[in-house]
């Protein structure tokens, strides 16, 4: 088909009829599309009675639906267990079976993994499964397709952990004899061996050794490969059923058999098993019969079965390990020289000529060689281990050198996962893989470097702790590429577009302040962390940053430095034109909430975070009012009881002017939250000031009482200058009483005002309306906004040896003892006032 060219097209009439063909082909190819619409006969065929139940719905599509109805149905069989597990059983279950006997792919793999979802939720007793669903399973383990077949068997493996012994026994292992025959098909002969297998660990060693290992052996000489392979898999879970005797005795010579069987595939898994066994065997086995099949493996792999290259080279490091005590010091060298070369294999050859003959190399075998170098540098801390941490740097430090630069990426990407084994291997000298952490940390590969941040504050921590100077200066300050090669990762992490890695570089960049200096941290990362906060697009790693430099901030001491990290998180961020940068500020405090003290928050950043109730934009002020319960759980009362007032009147603001219906709404539910919260009491500072008001007290009731008996002095000479002055007259001695009486009120009312403040407010509370607390407060939101806050808004309780204490703020105490005041200032007035009243009437 030509291509559409709308640009210079031509419509001459020779020209014409070619594009009306290409238009002809676009039709033919809209047209399959067309035909996949359903039609109105179709649609009515596929629509099914709304009224219809569950169980009726699934009855009727399983018999008269199409097929991929009967798919969903099975899909849904789990579901329908669980509600309505007899229904189910008795009519939907007998359907499926039905069905399945017709039943294409799709619909057998849905039932096959429905089935296993069933006996994992444990909808019906593993009696009622055995009896319902283990018949359809075992019908179904021999069909024809491969995939179907696999799918049920690992349903099947599931059910026999299940069972009890004796259905297994019966149900399973009884006809497995007859299917495990020769004259059974493959697939029926390939489902034994992985049968046996499973139900080794079933059942007693000596009925293993009665029932199981005869077919064993005849499975291990089955004329096919796949099935000796198979059988030689299974080899293992036997071996660990049967006990050392018997695999000492039956299956370790089955093992030396399969290990020189003419099949690659035979002999590969001869020599997994042979690996994965080694603690069954004794020394002498080991020796005399695992060794020479092991070398013989090693010599033939570079030879005539490559096949095994991949195979053995994972399984170096175990194998090592495991035959350490029996080798001499010839075949240890030889075994490590081994591991080398499998270590380099594919970037040079023996004749010394490298680039030529990888061009030469077919793609098959690069692969090959690659997943050969990636397995030996899985093996690296085994092989550690097996020379002696104490002769890396002679032995295998070159090694390590080669796999940390290797031009492939997944070998780098598991030296780096290795990396951190490797270090605690080395212990104290750990200072040697230095150049080679730098080099990972600037890997071209971000894989490689987010597999080296998982442990970087373990290894950092070590070459810290164990360097070469293992004294009070940190090691990591003798290595000058350290620090760049950290800027350097962090940097293309950010230009990057895998911000996962980022995020998780910063989370870990906070164990530096443990490892270098306090100025290094702040000119190299701290400011570059608040610049991610205010530049990065991705919240996650903002918030990442946030609390790494929350940690920088905590570990530095010098006051200046501190002060201007903190006033540029207040300008920069709290009171930024950015609403996004101000919803990070309150991030930030979050942070610094959870890492500093409380007295810390509350000097620095309380007020400022009060101050965004202010802010135009909703999401802020929504954010702030759910972090105000945290704010408040910072305050100590007496101490903040300033900060206190300033709270009451930013949710006085709030609930009075919020516009926002949402914020509103979260407003009155922290209200409510608020008002429940107890606050922390300052128990030094309380008694101080508990200290101080007594004293007060105690010197009022003191003066008080010395003008009292002075006024009381001077009015019994008064009245005596009287009773000179005026003999026998009774006007006189009323005049006299009613002046006593007047001082002596006066008195009292001076001793009234001089009670302790906190019962000075008893039964003269100013305005009844100020004793309500917030809820009273939202309830009449609706009304008026004219609202009386009480001291006691925020209630605060703490509970100790003195008993419950309640604190009211000082602008409300000062109302009520100016309130009080006002009284008895007033009473003084009003009884000198009567007082010169009588004095006249009496004088007249």
């Amino acid at each position: 088909m030509r291509p559409l060219t709308f640009s210079k097209m031509d419509f001459s009439q020779s020209n014409l009829f070619g594009y009306i063909e290409d238009l002809q082909e676009l039709t033919i190819i809209e047209r399959p599309v067309r035909r996949s619409l359903k039609t109105p006969e179709e649609i009515e065929r596929l629509t099914v009675d709304e009224e219809l139940s569950d169980i009726e719905r699934a009855v009727y599509l399983l018999s008269s639906g199409q097929d991929i109805q009967g798919t969903s149905v099975v899909a849904n069989l789990p579901v329908l267990m669980r509600q309505n597990p007899a229904e189910t059983l008795r009519r939907v279950l007998p359907k499926i079976r039905e069905v399945l006997h017709v039943a294409g792919v799709e619909m057998q793999l849905t039932a096959a993994v429905s089935f296993l979802t069933v006996l994992q939720e444990e909808s019906v007793s593993i009696h009622t499964y055995s009896h319902s669903f283990l018949h359809i399973i075992l019908q179904n383990l021999e069909h024809r397709d491969a995939g179907v077949s696999n799918a049920w068997l690992e349903t099947l493996l599931a059910v026999i952990e299940a069972l009890p012994k004796e259905t297994v026994r019966h149900e399973i292992l009884n006809p497995l004899v007859s299917k495990a025959q020769l004259a059974q098909t493959l697939q029926s002969r390939l489902v034994s061996c992985k049968i046996m297998g499973k139900v080794a660990n079933k059942f007693e060693a000596h009925i293993i050794k009665r029932e199981v290992l005869p077919l064993v052996k005849s499975l291990c000489q089955d004329v096919e490969y796949e099935v000796r392979t198979c059988m030689c898999r299974q080899l293992e879970h036997i071996a660990r059923g049967i006990g050392t005797e018997l695999t000492k005795t039956v299956v370790l010579p089955e093992l030396v058999e399969l290990a020189r069987d003419e099949g690659s595939s035979v002999r590969l898994a001869a020599f997994e098993t042979l690996v994965n066994l080694l603690d069954m065997f004794d020394a002498d086995d080991r020796s005399q019969t695992v060794l020479p099949l092991v070398k013989s493996f090693c010599e033939k792999s570079f030879k005539a079965d490559e096949s095994i290259l991949v195979s053995l080279s994972f399984h170096l490091g175990k194998l090592c390990n495991g035959l350490y005590g029996i080798f001499t010091p010839e075949q240890h060298l030889r075994f490590l020289e081994f591991y080398k070369k499998l270590s380099t294999l594919g970037l040079q050859q023996e004749n010394g000529h490298n680039d030529n003959q990888l061009q030469l190399q077919t793609l098959e075998q690069e692969k090959k060689y690659i997943s050969v170098r990636k397995n030996c540098a899985y093996n690296f801390p085994a092989m550690i281990v097996f020379v002696d941490p104490k002769n890396f740097h002679l032995e295998l430090y070159s090694i390590f050198f080669c796999l940390c630069h290797d031009p492939e990426v997944p070998v780098r990407y598991t030296m780096a996962i290795s990396f951190f084994e490797v270090a605690k291997l080395l212990n104290s000298d750990v200072y040697t893989i230095h150049k080679e952490l730098v080099t990972l940390l600037q890997d071209e590969s971000l894989e490689v470097l987010d597999a080296l941040v998982g442990h970087l504050p373990e290894i950092l921590e070590l070459m810290a702790n164990r360097g070469e100077n293992n004294g009070s200066e940190s090691k990591l300050l003798s290595i000058p590429d350290l620090i760049p090669a950290l800027t350097t990762a962090e940097q293309r992490a950010a230009t990057s577009l895998k911000w996962r890695t980022h995020e998780k570089l910063l989370q870990k960049y906070a164990c530096l302040p443990h490892i270098i200096s306090s100025d290094q941290i702040y000119y190299r990362f701290l400011h570059r962390m608040l610049t991610i906060i205010l530049t990065n697009n991705v919240l996650p790693v903002q918030k990442a940053a946030a609390r790494t430099l929350c940690v920088y901030l905590r570990y530095n001491r010098k006051q200046e430095q501190r002060h201007e990290v903190i006033q540029k998180l207040i300008e920069q961020l709290g009171q930024g034109k950015s609403y996004w940068n101000r919803l990070r500020f309150l991030d930030t405090c979050e942070f610094i909430m959870e890492l500093f003290s409380k007295s810390f928050f509350c000097k620095y950043f309380f007020l400022p975070v009060l101050e965004l109730t202010h802010d135009p934009v909703a999401n802020v002020r929504m954010k702030l009012c759910y972090l105000l319960p945290k704010v408040k759980s910072t305050l100590k009362i007496p101490t903040d009881k300033h900060l206190l007032q300033q709270l009451e009147l930013c949710i006085r603001k709030l609930l009075c002017q919020e516009k926002d219906k949402d914020v509103l709404t979260i407003v009155k539910r922290t209200v409510l939250e608020l008002d429940r919260m107890e606050i922390s009491v300052d128990a030094e500072q309380l008694e101080k000031e508990k200290q101080q008001t007594e004293g007060r007290s105690t010197n009022i009731n003191d003066k008080m009482f010395e003008k009292k008996r002075r006024d009381s002095k001077a009015s019994s000479m008064l009245a005596k200058s009287i009773n000179l002055s005026v003999p026998g007259s009774s006007s006189g001695t009323s005049a006299g009483k009613e002046e006593k009486k007047s001082k002596l009120v006066r008195s009292q009312s001076f001793s009234t005002q001089a009670l302790h403040p906190k019962y000075s407010n008893i039964d003269k509370c100013p305005n009844k309306s100020s004793a309500t607390g917030y809820t009273s407060s939202v309830s009449g939101m609706g009304k008026s906004c004219m609202l009386s806050f009480s001291d006691d808004s925020f209630r605060t309780h703490s509970t100790g040896s003195s008993g419950n204490a309640a604190f009211l703020s000082s602008s409300s105490s000062r109302n009520l003892f100016n309130s009080a005041d006002q009284k008895n200032n007033g009473n003084k007035e009003s009884q000198s006032r009567r007082m010169s009243i009588k004095n006249r009437k009496s004088n007249s």
